[in-house]
């Protein structure tokens, strides 16, 4: 997917306690993520199907280290 962001609601986690280096994610159509640098919200987001995310996510909780291969689509 490469679609138009414009309109996505971009949100930081809570423990970011307002810093500025952040990864920021917005729910998209479709059951689609993004997720960008705040430091730098006009360059590409990446785009995670649903099952991409679920995995992105139970990796991170599970504290594993896997390659980028298949995961996310670059957008602009």
């Amino acid at each position: 997917m490469t679609g138009d962001l414009s309109g996505a609601r971009w949100f930081k986690s809570s423990y970011s306690a307002g810093g500025q280096d952040c990864v920021e994610v917005a729910h998209l159509d479709g059951g689609m993520v993004g997720v960008r640098d705040s430091k730098n919200p006009t360059a590409p987001a990446l785009v995670f199907t649903p099952s991409e995310w679920d995995a992105f996510i139970g990796g991170a909780r599970a504290g594993s280290s896997t390659d980028q291969k298949g995961m996310g689509t670059l957008a602009s």
